[in-house]
């Protein structure tokens, strides 16, 4: 043996020897294989059509039960499930836990059944010779306080989702699988859906027809008591639910701002991509927030005063607009590794800044050109938007790409820092990206270009196709080109997949934006705030207050360098008891100065005083306009 080989093997002797060791001193068992026994989805036809009844009509408890009837072809195993990897949510987020009462029925005796040992969402259960089918009877408990999810059932309205009322018989593709739904509501409820009813019986049981399982999942509920319902034209509808009759008060230049939004949505793609679109909309602070985007509808809820108090409601003015563009992006046009042909194949997100963040950014151009925000307002909100991404410390170390993943890794739980590990920060910086290309577009086409013409050649085929056709970066990038030929990939490679210190927004720049901050909030910035009901302090000490807890900590910023951390609550500032307007006017004091701020704070049972030398005053951000001359941001936002 060399000298050279020689140490390397008596290396791997002690290395073997050390494992021996560690193994031999300490009892070493080997893993249970997991089997999985469920039968994977085949693209062929079911075997008999499904008869589902739900009955919603207990308002005090909040419980919907149903009855399920399945075809069967003969006896033996049968696997059913409830969906898990649910469309728009990204992620495994199907509500399992609501789920209680769960029994079998077939051939005239009640069957016994077994949850999967690894997926929880999977029934597996024995099927008895001459039984033609299996009836499940279940039912779903909507939340009664917050702490426990979203309160789907109130006593004026309720939100059914198929998905969480009914089960699929594993092994088939979703749209494969026929089902007729029918649903009964409480006397004299109205229902909204993008289902159309076949009858309506006096004990105010709605019928569906026959359609696929797909279909069904992607046609929610929105019933109530206090209901309205406005065409919108080009086949869209608007349906407003209500806590109350006073909030179904739609003033006419309000309401034509909704028309209006159907008109512009349209001409941008250049194809409709639903044979009908139902906005369900519910104007409430009683049952859960949503926005939720379908191929033919959209779950959404404002707030109280939507309608009725339009200036006010400036924050949620971009709900709407987001969820219907959703039907192009997103749901016509999805991510290849994003479709899945049933509900417990794991969905792949990596390409939801395309998904989400150019929805987010036609969300805010169709918001402009519908009027239901000013153009003004709409670059105020976009400062926001801009700033809090120019000043994220995460983008450090963590690129945008790796974000996507956060719809299944944190699912929106809260985070402790979240200013250093990110999170869907694809919807807005999507949205920062796609305004640079077009501004680039505009720029090498003599503005004879723009995004438009990629949402129509990408988006707008297929005319009255709700379908899904699935896409790949390489297909984006190919579609950019033939709107102006540029480097697409290597621009998007160094936006999306690179790792980025500063936010993207050279599109602003070559518009002729400047980002800005002065000592006062924009209008806009001022509604939101107040409709949040907090304050803002983001670009100063670096944390926003509400009802003076501290939240939104930022990293590195001058509080956090103090030693403050989400959830401690202002006790006072420089000696004075603490409002909004007090620390403000300490900020502003404290301007050009050398004498730190005093806060007294008090988390859990712990007071403590903190000193934060801070002398910059207070910062907000907007866009000035710096160039001449109607720029590519101008023209983008100006309706067609």
């Amino acid at each position: 043996m060399s000298s050279v080989t020689a140490p390397r093997a008596a290396m791997l002797a002690f290395a073997l020897l050390s494992s021996t060791c560690l193994v031999a001193a300490n009892s070493a068992p080997q893993p249970v294989p997991i089997v999985d026994t469920i039968p994977p989805p085949r693209d062929i036809a079911y075997p008999g059509t499904i008869d589902l009844a739900v009955t919603a009509t207990d308002l005090d408890h909040g419980v919907i039960d149903v009855v399920e009837t399945i075809p069967v072809a003969g006896p033996g195993p049968l696997t059913l499930l409830l969906p898990k990897w649910l469309p728009g949510n990204h992620s495994p987020s199907g509500q399992i836990d609501k789920l209680a009462g769960m029994r079998f029925f077939a051939g005239g005796q009640e069957l016994k059944w077994v949850r999967d040992p690894v997926d929880v969402f999977a029934f597996h259960l024995d099927v008895p010779a001459g039984a033609s089918s299996v009836e499940a009877r279940f039912s779903y408990l909507s939340p009664t306080s917050d702490d426990q999810g979203r309160i789907v059932v109130t006593r004026e309205m309720s939100n059914v989702q198929w998905n969480a009322v009914s089960l699929y018989p594993a092994g088939y593709f979703v749209r494969q699988i026929p089902v007729r739904a029918s649903l009964t509501l409480p006397a004299g409820w109205k229902a909204a859906t993008a289902l159309r009813p076949t009858a309506t019986s006096l004990a105010n049981k709605i019928d569906y027809g026959v359609v696929s399982y797909e279909v069904l999942v992607d046609s929610p509920v929105f019933a109530g008591k206090y209901f309205r319902v406005d065409d919108l034209g080009q086949g869209v509808t608007l349906n407003t639910v209500a806590d109350s009759p006073k909030e179904l008060v739609i003033p006419p230049d309000v309401l034509a701002k909704h028309r209006e939004l159907a008109t512009q949505a349209v001409k941008l793609f250049g194809a409709r991509h639903f044979d009908h679109y139902d906005f369900l909309h519910a104007v409430t602070d009683r049952m859960g927030g949503i926005g939720l985007e379908h191929h033919r509808s959209s779950e959404n809820q404002n707030d109280p005063g939507y309608f009725t108090d339009w200036s006010a409601s400036l924050a949620d003015h971009n709900l709407l607009p987001h969820e219907f563009t959703h039907s192009w992006d997103g749901k016509f046009r999805r991510g290849a590794d994003l479709w899945t042909p049933d509900y417990r194949t794991p969905m792949r997100d990596s390409l939801l800044w395309v998904y989400e963040g150019q929805t987010q950014f036609w969300g805010f151009v169709l918001e402009a050109r519908s009027g239901l925000s000013t153009k003004q307002q709409v670059l105020d909100k976009l400062a926001l938007i801009a700033a809090g991404l120019d000043n994220l410390p995460g983008r450090q170390w963590r690129p945008l790409v790796d974000t996507t993943n956060d719809p299944i890794m944190s699912r929106r739980s809260a985070q402790p820092w979240s200013s250093y590990q990110r999170a869907e920060d694809y919807y807005n910086e999507g949205l920062l990206i796609w305004t640079e290309a077009d501004a680039i577009i505009r720029e090498r086409t003599g503005a004879k270009r723009g995004m438009d013409d990629f949402a129509r050649a990408f988006f707008g085929i297929n005319d009255g196709d709700y379908g899904e056709v699935t896409y790949t970066l390489d297909d984006v990038v190919r579609t950019l080109n033939t709107v102006a030929p540029y480097d697409w990939a290597g621009f998007l490679k160094a936006r999306v997949y690179d790792v980025n210190p500063k936010a993207p927004l050279d599109g602003f720049t070559k518009s002729g934006y400047r980002l800005t901050y002065t000592d006062k909030p924009t209008d806009a910035a001022k509604a939101i705030f107040k409709a949040r009901k907090s304050a803002d302090y983001s670009y100063s000490l670096g944390f926003t207050v509400a009802k003076a807890k501290i939240g939104n900590v930022r990293w590195g910023f001058p509080a956090f360098t103090a030693g403050l951390a989400n959830g401690a609550e202002i006790v006072s500032v420089n000696g004075r008891a603490y409002t909004d307007d007090v620390l403000g006017e300490a900020i502003t004091a404290a301007k050009g100065g050398s004498t730190p701020l005093s806060l007294i704070v008090k988390r859990g049972d712990e007071v403590r005083t903190i000193a934060i030398p801070y002398a910059g005053g207070l910062r907000y951000p907007r866009f000035e306009k710096v160039g001449k001359g109607v720029g590519a941001l101008d023209t983008l936002l100006a309706p067609r």
